[in-house]
């Protein structure tokens, strides 16, 4: 699959996945005072400006080194960043794609999280090559994984010291959703 030269805009129920831009600073700003949005993501662990302008930077870069496509998650009636949304394709020969997802901890509980991945997961469904989207979930964080539920995920299983966050290596369920024939 080859990546487009733009990243389209999806729009789901309330939110609208669209590139990121630099009205959304104020959004990176406050996730830099979140205690584990910086130790799982790129997002910066303070709010000085230049890093988190360059977090923003970062993530048009990964549609155009391939890495993945980084969406903005915004309210559509509004059009403020809320959070992130990702489809990474480090595994994309292989069949499979990664989601990831954070939602600002101001605008968590409205169901943000859970439209974004359902749009998300939809539109990559459609994308060649993408045959399975597989999400990593701490398996303390009950929202997170109804998020992915929510959005037709399943729980496979536990990963044992997965991944590392911060400097301890930590368990992630595993949960897939897989392209039906």
């Amino acid at each position: 699959m080859s990546a487009p030269l733009v990243l389209p805009t999806l729009l789901g129920d309330a939110v609208r996945l669209r590139a990121f831009s630099p009205a959304d600073l104020p959004l990176v700003r406050e996730a830099t005072t979140d205690p584990l949005i910086p130790l799982i993501t790129s997002v910066p662990a303070h709010g000085d400006d230049d890093a988190c302008r360059a977090y923003l930077e970062r993530q048009a870069d990964r549609l155009t080194t391939g890495a993945g496509y980084a969406f903005a998650v915004a309210e559509q009636s509004s059009d403020l960043a809320v959070g992130h949304a990702y489809l990474g394709l480090r595994d994309l020969d292989l069949g499979r794609a990664t989601v990831g997802y954070w939602v600002a901890r101001s605008y968590r509980g409205r169901g943000m999280a859970g439209d974004a991945v359902r749009t998300l997961t939809r539109w990559a469904l459609t994308l060649r090559g993408v045959d399975r989207l597989e999400l990593y979930v701490e398996p303390w964080n009950v929202a997170s994984a109804r998020t992915a539920a929510s959005a037709g995920f399943v729980r496979e299983g536990l990963l044992r010291s997965w991944q590392a966050v911060g400097e301890e290596r930590r368990d992630m369920d595993m949960y897939s959703l897989v392209r039906q024939a």
